[in-house]
């Protein structure tokens, strides 16, 4: 408050101030006040990693961000063109902290008029009255950001505005005046960022709305023979399924929007781990939340994998929000288990990320083939898959055979959701050799019981995955068949001794 009361109130302050002088902010516009910022940011000493241009935004530091830098020094209206999940809202809401930190305007102006240069006839009455003694108002950076998810049924008096007949009759104003307009969304965003999410869901009329704001400057409010010139930076986003779908974007308007940006999901897994640990809710009250780096890596694998199944939809794209929710999820399920068991730490397994799979089955599009499969189904063969990857990446060339032989002679085991872990390591040691992998995940024989657990479990669902033991939907682990001795088995026939199966490694 201190802050808003030592900055100029009245119009005869704000001209006799520096900062705020009629020859610096006269004929500066938005767009030109969003480049001189970017450009201080640009001339910082600071690292851009340390100082990123925008905050929270990961993966797109080389590909992304430069082109939107170069669309803001080219003072250009632009597009967010991707698909679902890959963070253009945040982007469009990140511009805003490219604005200056305090903005003056006309006290009780709709559409927030520069006092050295006002537009509505409220204004330049108001100004011509009490001259020096004008009233100014402030306006931070979020005030200056407007944001529109469009829709089907938004109107161009919406976006722009109308005659207001209750104005009219309260003011005692003739029609035809210009203190009868109802101003819309984009003149209410003058001296700002006005941001249209899903711009191909507009209908083709109301896009055409829009071509003279972004060629000629201004806008026209029906019925009135004056024309608005807005001092506006619009920015857009749009799904490129939506170009053939719901809508599309008409081609002159394409024409009139300076550059079209495409964004991405993350190039590489530490990338989407890094914007999952960033965004999901892990740490929870009341209890210790240790989530293992390889199931992170296996929850963020499921969205890779996703990404170039066959039956799923790549035109709908795999959001990013899967693993954000998955992650949750598979933290949220092991913390139940934490709670049945009393246990004081919270170590999500493999299992957990099974348990998680209502999470996945609605982030997803199904082809026909994944259809006929089920959603469910296509989740569990993403997250078996996803396990296959990330054993590999960390026991490739690792012989487990001695693991594989305890269940090749008849070995079996059993470890239940919500079994308690000093319980299920209890069962784990049972299996000769098994302890003494979980170093290649970097656990230790001295770490708690959860994790080494975790560790074991995600040796033996590796080997499942990749058929090298069995695993029933009740979480019993033994051997894995050969194809010609089930087949024996069946005819009633006694199977031959068969050939054990080469290590793996």
């Amino acid at each position: 408050m201190s802050h808003i009361a030592a900055l100029p109130l009245t119009l005869g302050e704000l001209r006799s101030s520096r900062l705020y002088s009629e020859a610096r902010l006269a004929h500066r516009t938005v767009k030109d006040e969003m480049r001189e910022n970017l450009i201080a940011r640009l001339r910082d000493k600071k690292p851009l990693d340390k100082n990123p241009i925008f905050a929270g935004i990961v993966g797109y530091e080389d590909t992304v961000v430069p082109q939107v830098v170069n669309a803001i020094l080219s003072r250009q209206n632009f597009i967010l063109l991707g698909l679902r999940g890959q963070a253009k809202s945040r982007i469009l809401r990140a511009l805003s902290g490219l604005l200056d930190a305090n903005t003056p305007y006309v006290a009780g102006c709709e559409i927030r008029d520069n006092p050295y240069k006002p537009l509505c006839r409220r204004c330049k009455t108001l100004i011509a009255e009490q001259e020096e003694a004008t009233p100014i108002a402030w306006l931070t950076p979020e005030d200056r950001y407007v944001e529109k998810l469009a829709t089907p049924d938004v109107t161009v008096a919406d976006l722009i505005g109308d005659l207001d007949p209750i104005k009219a009759a309260r003011g005692g104003h003739d029609l035809a005046s210009e203190f009868t307009m109802h101003y819309g969304l984009l003149p209410r965003a003058n001296r700002g960022i006005f941001a249209v999410n899903e711009l191909p869901d507009l209908a083709g009329k109301i896009q055409v709305a829009l071509f003279n704001i972004l060629q000629e400057g201004d806008i026209q409010i029906k019925g009135y023979p004056v024309r608005l010139a807005l001092d506006v930076a619009l920015v857009f986003s749009a799904n490129p399924e939506d170009y053939t779908a719901r809508g599309k974007i008409v081609t002159p308007l394409k024409d009139r929007i300076g550059s079209e940006i495409r964004t991405h999901y993350p190039a590489t897994i530490e990338q989407g781990m890094a914007i999952t640990r960033q965004e999901a809710w892990v740490d929870r009250d009341g209890a210790k939340v240790d989530v293992p780096e390889f199931i992170r890596e296996i929850v963020e694998e499921v969205a890779f994998r996703a990404r170039e199944d066959k039956k799923i939809d790549k035109r709908s794209g795999v959001s990013q929000r899967l693993t954000i929710t998955c992650l949750e999820n598979v933290v949220s399920n092991a913390e139940r288990r934490a709670l049945h068991a009393r246990e004081n730490i919270v170590v999500p397994r493999v299992s957990d990320v099974y348990a998680a799979m209502p999470s996945l089955t609605g982030k997803f599009e199904l082809e026909y083939e994944g259809e006929l499969r089920g959603a469910e189904t296509v989740a569990r063969e993403l997250i078996r898959a996803a396990v296959a990857k990330v054993f590999m990446r960390y026991y490739e060339g690792v012989n487990l055979q001695q693991v594989i032989q305890f269940f090749d002679l008849g070995g079996s085991l059993k470890i239940t959701d919500t079994a308690p872990s000093a319980d299920a390591l209890a069962e784990l040691r049972k299996i000769q050799g098994l302890l003494d992998k979980v170093g290649a995940l970097g656990v230790k024989d001295k770490d708690p019981a959860p994790m080494l657990v975790s560790a074991a479990e995600l040796i033996l669902e590796g080997l499942h995955a990749h058929r090298r033991i069995t695993r029933t939907e009740e979480r019993g682990y033994t051997a894995e068949k050969k194809p010609e001795r089930a087949a024996q088995a069946q005819a009633g026939e006694e199977a031959p001794p068969g050939r054990m199966r080469r290590p793996l490694n």
